[in-house]
């Protein structure tokens, strides 16, 4: 299912900063920059915090008892991240880390919870994005049972480019290595670098100081 078919009332409600809004309401938080592959958090450890994107993309990864990782989610600026701590979650479910260069808001428990109480526009938005996250988990759990591994390929560098979203998305990628689509897709590398060369001869992606990302790549999300 390609991105663009989300529904429109899930998108960032207009008109309302979030970001300001935390600045504006005097909210207890701090700023924490991360580098590339710093952990953000770690899966088992107390949850007590939930996390505004200001900028980056943030990988959740859970870890299973034989040490294989699986990575569910990729994050950008204007997601929560660690939000389960808000419904009672004790520890982290999974693993946060940045990919590239990501700035984080860090706000308490506790004081999240007052903003959401007191703030009918920040409840709203963070209502929003919970929705829109459930609504990619379905998207994906249909992507991961009947689509092959090219179109989950397809569609997962459709969505780091943030295609459908904004009104001038970004095309250009976050730093992402081919291991990493790997563990997204669900599939071995070298299907990765052969889907990616095949992309790049057709003219669905170029390689130009980063990875671009062409909007024709959605012809083969929509090929049956």
């Amino acid at each position: 299912m390609p991105p663009k078919t989300r529904s429109k009332a899930l998108k960032r409600s207009a008109g309302f900063d979030v970001e300001a809004f935390l600045d504006s309401a005097g909210a207890h938080r701090r700023i924490v920059k991360y580098t590339d592959a710093a952990p953000i958090f770690v899966q088992g450890e107390p949850a007590s915090a939930v996390m505004y994107i200001q900028s980056g993309n943030v990988k959740l990864a859970v870890l299973a008892r034989n040490g294989k990782e699986a990575i569910v989610a990729v994050l950008e600026r204007g997601d929560f991240v660690g939000e389960g701590c808000l419904a009672g979650q004790p520890r982290r479910m999974s693993s946060a880390s940045a990919m590239g260069t990501a700035t984080l808001l860090v706000i308490e428990k506790t004081e999240m919870l007052r903003l959401l109480h007191a703030h009918r526009p920040l409840a709203d938005r963070f209502i929003n994005h919970m929705l829109a996250r459930n609504i990619r988990i379905e998207e994906d759990l249909v992507d991961h049972l009947f689509n092959s591994s090219e179109k989950r390929l397809a569609r997962t560098l459709l969505l780091l480019a943030r295609y459908g979203k904004d009104a001038e998305p970004d095309r250009m990628l976050p730093k992402v290595s081919q291991e990493t689509l790997a563990e997204i897709v669900g599939t071995t590398r070298s299907r990765i670098n052969f889907f990616m060369n095949k992309f790049r001869k057709l003219g669905f992606i170029e390689y130009n100081g980063g990875l671009e990302v062409k909007s024709s790549l959605l012809s083969v999300v929509l090929h049956d």
